[in-house]
């Protein structure tokens, strides 16, 4: 048949779908509220300030972490939803975080 596309079929009869089909990232389930502590445990001594409950999927979240890094004036990333800040900017993320209008509580010591 001229102008029909087979690319687009995705099915089989005896296996049902063929190709998965791609889910949305979404933005994780939480409490609503973000959590700022600090944590040095596998990592020689040296402190990271770490960012957690922030509900925004994951480019919203590596964005917010480039602007958080960029206040702060250090280094960081972003793994398994939980943004990791160089050092202890724990007043400053808290001071940010609720600027931007999250409920946001310092946890650890």
């Amino acid at each position: 048949m001229k102008g029909f596309d087979d690319r687009n079929i995705v099915y089989s009869t005896d296996q049902g779908r063929v190709r998965p089909e791609k889910k949305k990232p979404t933005a994780p389930k939480g409490d609503g509220i973000v959590r700022v502590g600090r944590e040095t445990k596998g990592r020689k001594g040296k402190g990271m300030t770490l960012v957690t409950g922030i509900p925004l999927h994951p480019e919203g979240l590596r964005d917010l972490a480039k602007n958080l890094k960029q206040k702060c004036g250090t280094g960081g990333t972003v793994k398994n939803g939980v943004i990791e800040i160089q050092g202890d900017h724990r007043d400053v993320l808290v001071a940010e975080l609720q600027s931007m209008g999250y409920i946001v509580k310092r946890s650890g010591g």
